[in-house]
């Protein structure tokens, strides 16, 4: 059971919406199912059509009496005294008759403070039906003593409300919310974006829009000037006294009002997490964190294909963390520090999508697009314990397109596996809307990842070694990983494999060795395709190697190019080095 708390000043316009066709004609006898105590109340649905619109406005009287009489009292207008809530249940749920109807339309009122019950002094209100799965809840928000309701937090007390609702009526469960969704559509917006032949109405646009430019960019001045590239007007709000920047709002290309003007929506407004304040905590530079830096430089200077390793090897890093969180073995602090390390994801994925191969992108825009709801949550991130995750996501953008697919879906798998962790740590927070989010992300990440592995695999099962090569590595899968081996060898990526461990062997590392590493990490438990899994894990381990010997020797390059300083108390102290492999952390 969905409600949705709007404001808005035209008591006569939302009644002729109420008991109007609809915009499609969808709208089937609208009549009153409840209202607040006033005898005589002439319901505009039953009085025969000639009467109609005088019933209109008669009921657009009677419910804006006490706002008048507090505008002639005050000598002013009353913003926004139409309340509106149309409620609706889920697709699948029974049919309500009126009375069950009634029933809701009293409890939301009552939670919400509009019209608490035996409050004789309460708002006056209505709840209009016109369709077999919702009522809409209209009223004034003046009560009958001239006061204003104290219907603060509404919405949330008509969510909150709804879940009792759910369970009492034996509706379907939705999921709770925490506060942290971003505002959706209203449904004048949606109506013209239809009109226009718009797919998405222009909040939902720009908040897509400004995710990406957040994610690519590296400073506020950054992001306002690659919002202004994608076409995008944007007006800073500076302080009356300062003159600094203090916020922000955008508008989107060809979207303005009656009379021409471009209609404008804040950064909060189109998220929690898009004002300026969570902006500049994300843009603020790390203290102490030289290694990140160092990695970003290096970064910019190497090939696409290191680029996507280094990612890949972030990736994995966060993986790590994030399971030891789950499984309770972090520090305090911890889940402040995975909701960094989500939102520096959702900026890596609305990065992966724009330095893709073509044919992967709308796959990787897709899921960075619901994954932009499961980066909030109440928990406050703590961004500078994410910064190599970050980074490591923005240097895709500073280098050419990789033809080497094979680094590609190395980091899409290890993406895949970060994803089901940081969807997993929310279902165990109660995260509900966060955790569903994730999954969504989770298939049409997966649907890119299957798009881009599929060839390199084939390649690898051309490879196959000879039948003698085969037994013996059947017979190391068997004696290493027992407990797998029946579906790791029924795998069709099994030929793949097989090739993966000789390539290994080649390298100096022996298939039982290269298998023993690889068995006990959490995703060969909970994996469908086991041998695809080893596979890139193989494969993954390999480029680990390779990037902890080019960081060794550009560590080994900067040393012998910084000079010793003469008092070594002043020497700078090296941090610690992020563990690029997760495995050896679980180990």
């Amino acid at each position: 059971m969905v409600p949705d708390v709007s404001t808005g000043d035209r008591s006569r316009g939302l009644l002729s919406y109420l008991y109007g066709p609809g915009r499609r004609n969808e709208h089937t006898d609208p009549h009153i199912v409840a209202a607040f105590a006033m005898p005589g109340l002439v319901d505009p649905g039953r009085v025969p059509l000639d009467q109609h619109q005088a019933a209109l406005a008669e009921l657009a009287h009677y419910l804006d009496q006490p706002v008048k009489l507090r505008e002639q009292r005050l000598g002013k207008k009353v913003p926004q005294h139409v309340w509106h809530c149309p409620v609706r249940t889920a697709p699948g749920d029974r049919y309500l008759t009126d009375q069950e109807w009634a029933v809701v339309a009293r409890r939301i009122v009552h939670a919400t403070g509009i019209a608490e019950h035996g409050d004789d002094a309460a708002c006056r209100w209505i709840a209009v039906r016109h369709a077999e799965d919702h009522i809409h809840i209209m009223a004034t928000s003046v009560r009958e003593d001239g006061r204003r309701p104290r219907n603060k937090g509404d919405g949330r007390r008509a969510q909150a409300e709804c879940r009792k609702i759910e369970a009492e009526l034996g509706l379907r469960r939705l999921k709770s919310g925490d506060g942290t969704a971003p505002k959706t559509p209203t449904g004048a917006e949606v109506a013209k974006a239809e009109r226009q032949g718009l797919k998405n109405p222009a909040r939902v646009w720009l908040r897509e829009h400004a995710y990406a430019a957040a994610a690519a960019s590296g400073d506020e001045q950054e992001f306002f000037a690659v919002l202004t590239a994608l076409g995008v007007r944007v007006r800073p709000r500076l302080g009356p006294v300062s003159g600094e920047v203090t916020g922000y709002s955008l508008a989107a290309p060809g979207d303005t009002d009656r009379d021409g003007k471009p209609i404008f929506y804040g950064g909060s407004a189109l998220a929690p997490d898009l004002s300026l304040n969570r902006l500049r905590e994300r843009f603020t530079p790390a203290q102490g964190h030289e290694q990140v830096a160092a990695a970003v430089r290096m970064d910019r200077s190497a090939d696409a294909g290191s680029s996507w390793r280094n990612a890949e090897a972030e990736l994995r890093t966060a993986y790590a963390f994030v399971l030891t969180v789950s499984e309770g073995t972090a520090g305090e602090g911890a889940d402040a520090q995975v909701q960094a390390q989500a939102a520096a994801f959702a900026e890596l994925l609305h990065n992966t999508a724009a330095a893709a191969p073509h044919l992967l992108r709308a796959e990787l825009r897709a899921a960075a697009a619901a994954f932009n709801r499961a980066n909030r949550s109440a928990i406050r991130a703590e961004h500078r314990t994410a910064d190599a995750l970050r980074q490591a996501g923005r240097a895709l953008l500073t280098v050419s397109g990789s033809k080497d697919g094979d680094v590609i879906t190395g980091a899409l798998i290890s993406a895949v596996f970060l994803l089901i962790a940081l969807s997993e740590w929310h279902a165990q927070r109660g995260h509900e809307q966060q955790a569903a989010a994730g999954r969504q992300s989770l298939a049409h990440l997966q649907a890119a990842y299957q798009q881009s592995a599929r060839p390199h695999l084939a390649q690898l099962a051309d490879r196959t070694p000879s039948r003698e090569e085969k037994i013996r590595l059947t017979a190391a899968v068997e004696a290493t990983i027992p407990d797998h081996a029946h579906k790791i060898l029924a795998d069709p990526a099994c030929p793949a494999l097989f090739t993966a461990l000789a390539q290994a062997e080649s390298a100096g590392t022996p298939p039982r060795r290269a298998l023993a590493d690889l068995a006990g990490q959490r995703e060969l438990h909970t994996a469908d395709r086991h041998a695809e899994v080893l596979v890139w894990r193989l494969r993954g381990a390999a480029a680990d190697r390779d990037i902890k010997r080019a960081r060794a020797a550009g560590a080994r390059s900067t040393t012998r190019r910084t000079p010793t300083p003469s008092n070594p108390a002043t020497a700078p102290t090296r941090p610690r080095q992020p563990v690029t492999d997760p495995h050896r952390r679980m180990r």
